[in-house]
């Protein structure tokens, strides 16, 4: 059944602009954004050269990833309080995806390495082509703790300008 009651309207009625309307997806959001920007900088200065696919890439100093769940986790800890079960949610799957940063996905990505060399090796003798496999998957654990403090400086930092020009949905 399809009516809407006085208990249940709310959920009806739900807006996905209010999605963007939160500190805690701005701090996810601009802590993955700043992270990338990071990396991208990092890259033009190592390589003297401008290279935007810095922008959409994986692997590298700070581990975005980290730094969006982590962004998410603070500020929801600082908006809702630390013992919130969504704060308490966050910050589980923010400790999963920055395991999975520093071992599931770093080992694909030095599997990858690994093939990519037998490939050219084997390749360059039989004169085949291929594709090499994505090396840059996960992270170390320097570049996961690079995307925590970026998370935390970034959740902390939307945090203090939400409640300075108190805007809504805090």
């Amino acid at each position: 059944m399809l009516g809407a009651t006085a208990a249940n309207t709310h959920m009806l009625d739900w807006c996905v602009w209010q999605y963007f309307a939160t500190p805690y997806f701005w701090s996810g959001f601009m802590g993955w954004c700043i992270a990338q920007i990071i990396k991208m900088t990092r890259g033009a200065i190592r390589t003297k050269s401008l290279d935007f696919t810095y922008l959409m890439s994986t692997g590298g100093m700070p581990s975005a990833h980290s730094s969006l769940v982590v962004g998410v986790f603070v500020s929801l800890g600082l908006g809702r309080g630390w013992a919130d079960p969504i704060t308490i949610v966050a910050s589980v799957v923010a400790t999963i995806t920055m395991f999975d940063a520093a071992t599931v996905r770093r080992a694909a990505g030095l599997q990858a390495r690994l093939l990519n060399k037998l490939t050219r090796q084997l390749f360059f003798e039989r004169k085949f082509s291929a594709k090499p496999l994505k090396e840059m998957l996960g992270h170390t654990r320097t570049e996961v703790l690079g995307g925590m403090i970026t998370g935390t400086v970034v959740a902390i930092g939307v945090m203090h300008l939400w409640t300075t020009f108190q805007w809504p949905n805090l």
